[in-house]
C-alpha cells in the first residue's frame, strides 16, 4: 500500500495518542515545518512508547495507521542535533521501529 521510496520523518518528541488526523497534521506542520499532504510518513509515539501513530496523505485521503504492542516498547531514534522536531529515516529502519524492534548500531 505505502509506496516504496518514500520519506519518512519520526517525531522526536511523543505525543497524546488521542490525537487524530487534523492535531498530528498541525504537529507535522508547526513542530517539523512539512506539510501533511506531501505524500511521506510522519511517525509519532505515544508518551509510554507502546503506541505509535503514523500519518501519510495518499493522494486522495489522509490515512491513519495505530499500532499497540503486545510487549516490549517502540524506540524513537536520537535527533543528530539537540533540539531537531523529527528524524528522517530509511524505510528499512521505520520498518524494524514498527515492528517494535531496537535500530541501535550494536559495536
Amino acid at each position: 500500500m505505502i509506496p516504496q521510496g518514500i520519506e519518512i520523518f519520526v517525531a522526536t518528541e511523543p505525543v497524546d495518542m488521542r490525537f487524530g488526523f487534523e492535531r498530528l497534521g498541525g504537529l507535522v506542520r508547526e513542530r517539523m515545518g512539512r506539510e501533511p499532504r506531501s505524500k511521506a510518513l510522519f511517525v509519532f509515539f505515544g508518551k509510554r512508547r507502546k503506541t505509535v501513530k503514523v500519518l501519510w496523505w495518499d493522494g486522495t485521503g489522509s490515512v491513519l495507521f495505530y499500532k499497540r504492542l503486545d510487549a516490549g516498547l517502540f524506540e524513537i531514534p536520537k535527533p543528530a542535533c539537540e533540539g531537531e522536531a523529527s528524524v528522517t529515516v530509511s524505510e528499512a529502519a521505520f520498518e524494524a521501529i514498527f515492528a517494535g524492534l531496537s535500530t541501535r548500531v550494536v559495536h
